[in-house]
């Protein structure tokens, strides 16, 4: 059986090397190495294919969260509602601007923010929701807008693994106060090292990103408030414009390899989708209840897998402080033991992929 890495980035170069090598050669001739015209046509492309006002990029994806609650003002003695499944992100841009996360447990089928558990988590202090759109499939984002609007909070959205997900027929990357990228390099728009962004509607919120990454600073040397250094280095952002005109092809790939896996897979859970979500399959996580053992032996015959995510955030010692303990969120840790993602890159083969669901099946009829 050939070994079948869970994701090759290399395949995804090789594909497009000749317009990949041309684009940072034009900015290495270039001589602008900060900000610059390349970061600006990248965040014009990007917020245009987001259906987005603006798009202001940053350094990385951890970044775009923590700015984009200091830009809505938000703080120490703060309260933001999260989901208790979640990368670990999600959680740390909370305490970086000194708030505290309040994690609330998943809808059992999609494994994002359960909208209907929101409303008993609000407190007086509560001045935010983060919403994650975890896998690649949007979460339900109009009963959490509803209750932004009917509680005065601010609404996040936590897209990292989202670009190009359409949510009730509309693209993600407008529908609240700020929507969070991360353009790490496995993303489905990844660049070839770290970077972020962030796309809103409001001109407030992207002029007070646009300074705040800056080191605080619109004007050189003259700095309004304390901002850190993260910007979106130009040869990322020439990368990430050649990435972006191949994105909905890639996405497509991702769309007919992930229709192959509901197919063929059986002796596993699957994902669910509503009607009104079109995922882009940034992970095919897959549930069962021997999953280690069934990672396990899928490894032995070359089949790269991974857990998303092993320990949920509340379980951490990061937030060992917090008093959170084990069965605190047992939805949220039972999916932290039973899920496995399965290779889904756009590079992935049929071929490469009949031998990941053939060994699934063979493993999940007997163990």
């Amino acid at each position: 059986m050939p070994p079948v890495p869970f994701l090759d980035l290399k395949e995804g170069y090789l594909e497009l090397k000749p317009d990949i090598d041309a684009a940072v050669s034009r900015v290495v001739e270039s001589g602008w190495y900060i900000l610059g015209p390349e970061v600006e046509e990248f965040e014009k492309r990007y917020a245009e294919f987001c259906e987005a006002k603006h798009c202001v990029t940053v350094a990385n994806g951890l970044d775009a969260l923590v700015l984009s609650l200091r830009a809505l003002n938000i703080g120490p003695g703060d309260e933001v509602i999260v989901p208790a499944n979640t990368f670990i992100a999600t959680w740390l841009a909370v305490s970086a601007v000194g708030a505290a996360p309040v994690p609330v447990e998943p809808d059992p089928r999609t494994c994002n923010i359960d909208p209907a558990l929101i409303g008993a988590a609000v407190t007086t202090r509560t001045r935010a929701i983060i919403a994650v759109h975890l896998y690649g499939q949007p979460a339900d984002i109009d009963p959490i807008l509803a209750m932004g609007q009917k509680h005065g909070l601010a609404i996040v959205e936590d897209a990292a693994q989202a670009h190009g997900a359409v949510y009730r027929n509309r693209q993600i990357g407008a529908h609240s106060d700020a929507v969070c990228w991360s353009f790490y390099p496995g993303k489905n728009l990844g660049a070839m090292g770290d970077g972020g962004g962030v796309t809103t509607n409001r001109d407030d919120v992207a002029d007070r990103l646009r300074v705040l990454r800056n080191y605080g600073s619109r004007e050189k040397y003259i700095n309004e408030v304390q901002g850190p250094n993260s910007r979106l280095d130009p040869v990322q952002a020439a990368v990430l414009s050649v990435k972006l005109d191949h994105l909905k092809k890639w996405n497509a790939r991702r769309r007919v390899l992930a229709r192959r896996y509901l197919d063929g897979l059986t002796g596993v859970g699957l994902p669910y989708v509503p009607n009104w979500a079109d995922p882009v399959w940034h992970l095919f996580v897959i549930r069962h209840p021997k999953r280690d053992q069934l990672q396990s032996e899928l490894t032995e015959l070359g089949v790269g897998t991974a857990i998303h995510y092993p320990v949920p955030p509340h379980l951490q010692q990061a937030y060992a402080d917090q008093g959170f303990s084990k069965g605190d969120f047992p939805l949220s840790e039972n999916m932290a033991g039973d899920m496995l993602s399965l290779p889904i890159g756009p590079q992935l083969t049929h071929a490469d992929q009949d031998v990941v669901i053939d060994a699934v099946n063979r493993i999940a009829a007997r163990i």
